[in-house]
């Protein structure tokens, strides 16, 4: 915003700037047939337009895990990010949906299945099928996506009993127009086209004219002595057709309602009773084309808890997928053309699974798993996203918090390592790329354990999104209401544990292993606050230097077995090995491991070297995390911890130093506080244990 008012004249510019400039114009069917030879992609099918139209707002691909990122996810360009979607499994089962559709593209089999989105609640799958919709409508509305189909009109000139009310007449199923030609015909236009087409796909059109369309086109051919040019000349009009789920054009989403009673015509369409008595029953004109099927054609039909209908009525869906067409009661069959996507979650998917009645249907599917997220920086990205779209009171989160949350949601989703060597907390951080934890596991085993292990896959099941972003959202007013201006991990903790067995979706069984999680995590928080306060408390620049140099040296003799200067005598002597373990021992590197660690820092350093760069431990995390912990060591003697819980008992300086190095690391004044008496009632706790 520029700050100025809004003028009508600009708010005006920017609507006609939304709108296809053609949206209004009536066009002849001679000129649609010349802008097919121009641009034969607008009789596209559905399935190859939504194919294109996952291209068209970017991709990016991920070589190492070999999945297509596209942006309509990855970037959201259209709301600048508001909806965007973390982690790589949900970007693995995004690139599957789209695969699928794009192999419907070429007709090999997937256009004729139901696209399945199986995930526990609060998996993302129905915000997916969401953001598919809203893009596809701004996609028709850009030249790249842009669609016709045709009314009819002056029907009244040579149909005596026609209404006047349908004197013009839309095609009621948004056909293409290439339907009005006979399929011979149609074929030799299609052959032209294709000849001129770049596309990895053919434009084909088999479809048979809906029934009242087939019904104006016998009258006026018998009209005109089977003059199809007159016809089409005198009769048709070509017009824009851009998909709008609002006004249930080429896009419907079908919600299942009374269990009970559902009606097939919901999905097929009903006679228009009020044309019964203009045209008759059989006639039809008098059938009503507002099924779900009907309004989705041309492009996306959304199937919400699809699993949730009734067996007798998902047969309708069989016709549908397998055969694409329809069969209304009173009415001849009506040939479709959509990209047909189904939502479930686990409880309906479990009990049909085994229902040897639905294996035609279940044939009839292809399944895409939507999982949680398993990287717990990628959930925490979920939350920050929730937050930046919401009025955030002025509260501020502190560091660690949203990831602390991630990784209890994490920890109830992946299963349990079978080997004992590595624990669920090692494999968690693991998941999430953590350099040190990924060497020390084989995350290709990890996987395929959990595959066979898990009842349908990994991260089916856990605690949702949704349950942590509730307890997160409540924490903040919780914290409003007792004038704490910030969110840290301790308050998330206890709102988590205390509403853990009131949530619906989280089963009475794993409520004892859920608690043992969020224990595991409070215990990483811990071990994460005492680090920061150690930064706090010893961090020391220079010194961090001149120890990661005295390090690089004895790590470089000790590589090349030669001698390094004596800091105080000034001879040669052996690399100290002491002082070697005493820097990798703060990372736990075993002894049988300190040559790799060695070698892998000597390597980094090289190739700085060689890049121009000049050598400074803080670039390197690994090893800027054991000097800082080895100074610590070194100090922490120094350090009356107890004294860190009470503010009287400490020198004001020092506390206020200590603090704002804290707020430094990005901790508000208060939680520098509360992270600080934290940390040092941990660390004092230990001390005395010890």
């Amino acid at each position: 915003m520029n700050g100025t008012p809004n003028t009508l004249e600009e708010l005006n510019e920017h609507y006609r700037d939304s709108i296809p400039a053609d949206l209004r114009q009536r066009r002849t069917f001679q000129w649609y047939l010349d802008e097919l030879q121009e641009s034969p992609k607008i009789a596209r099918n559905a399935h190859q337009r939504v194919a294109d139209m996952f291209d068209h707002y970017g991709t990016t691909y991920d070589e190492d895990e070999g999945v297509v990122e596209y942006d309509l996810a990855a970037t959201d360009p259209l709301d600048e990010g508001e909806n965007t979607f973390y982690g790589r499994v949900i970007h693995e089962a995004i690139h599957e949906f789209v695969n699928k559709v794009k192999s419907g593209s070429r007709g090999l089999g997937p256009e004729k299945r139901i696209k399945l989105l199986l995930g526990p609640v609060g998996s993302g799958k129905s915000d997916f099928d969401r953001q598919v919709r809203r893009y596809f409508e701004d996609y028709t509305r850009l030249d790249a996506g842009r669609m016709y189909t045709f009314r009819w009109t002056n029907l009244r000139d040579v149909i005596p009993d026609q209404d006047p009310e349908d004197d013009v007449v839309r095609s009621p199923m948004n056909q293409d127009p290439l339907v009005l030609l006979p399929q011979q015909q149609r074929d030799r236009v299609l052959e032209d086209m294709n000849e001129v087409l770049d596309a990895p796909y053919t434009i084909r059109n088999e479809q048979s004219l809906d029934p009242a369309s087939e019904f104006y086109m016998d009258r006026l051919l018998a009209n005109y002595d089977d003059d199809l040019q007159a016809v089409l000349e005198n009769h048709v009009e070509i017009i824009r057709l851009v998909a709008d789920e609002n006004m249930r054009q080429a896009v419907e989403t079908f919600e299942p309602k009374d269990k009970k009673n559902q009606d097939e015509t919901e999905l097929t369409g009903d006679v228009n009773y009020s044309k019964i008595a203009v045209y008759g029953e059989s006639d039809p004109r008098a059938f009503d084309y507002s099924g779900a099927f009907c309004n989705a054609n041309r492009g996306i039909f959304s199937g919400e808890e699809l699993l949730k209908l009734q067996r007798e009525f998902l047969y309708d869906f069989l016709h549908a997928t397998q055969e694409q067409t329809i069969k209304p009661r009173n009415n001849p069959r009506i040939d479709i053309d959509q990209v047909i996507v189904g939502r479930t979650n686990m409880p309906e998917y479990r009990e049909k699974k085994g229902d040897e009645k639905m294996e035609a249907f279940n044939d009839r599917t292809k399944r895409i798993d939507f999982p949680y997220v398993l990287a717990y920086e990628d959930e925490a990205m979920i939350y920050r996203k929730m937050l930046h779209n919401a009025d955030l009171p002025d509260i501020h989160v502190e560091p660690h918090t949203l990831e602390m949350a991630g990784l209890f949601g994490v920890l109830t989703r992946i299963e349990e390592p079978d080997e004992s060597a590595v624990s669920i907390l090692q494999k968690a951080k693991a998941y999430n790329g953590e350099s040190e934890e990924a060497e020390d596991v084989d995350l290709k085993k990890l996987r395929e354990e959990a595959a066979q292990s898990a009842d349908i896959g990994e991260g089916m099941d856990g605690v949702s999104p949704r349950f942590i972003g509730d307890e997160i959202a409540e924490a903040i007013m919780d914290s409003m209401h007792r004038d704490r201006d910030f969110l840290s991990p301790l308050t998330a903790f206890n709102h988590f544990e205390a509403n853990l067995e009131h949530h619906g979706s989280i089963p009475e069984d794993r409520f004892e292993t859920y608690y043992r999680y969020l224990e595991l995590t409070r215990e990483e928080y811990r071990d994460r606050a005492i680090d920061d306060v150690r930064h706090a408390l010893a961090y020391d620049v220079e010194e961090i230097q001149r120890q990661g140099e005295k390090y690089m040296d004895h790590v470089m003799a000790y590589i090349d077995d030669d001698t390094v200067e004596d800091e105080l005598t000034g001879r040669e002597a052996e690399p100290d090995e002491q002082f070697l373990r005493s820097v990798e021992e703060h990372l736990d590197i075993p002894e049988d491991r300190k040559d790799d660690f060695r070698q892998e820092v000597s390597n980094w350093v090289s190739r700085r070297a060689r890049e121009g760069d000049t050598f400074s431990p803080q670039d390197n995390e690994r090893l800027r995390r054991a000097l800082e912990r080895k100074l610590w060591a070194d100090k922490k003697h120094n350090i009356n911890f107890s004294a860190l819980v009470a503010s009287s008992e400490m020198d004001d300086d020092d506390r206020n130093a200590w603090i704002e190095a804290l707020i430094e690391q990005g901790y508000s004044r208060d939680g520098a506080v509360e992270v600080l008496e934290f940390a040092g009632a941990e660390v004092a706790k230990t001390e005395l244990e010890e």
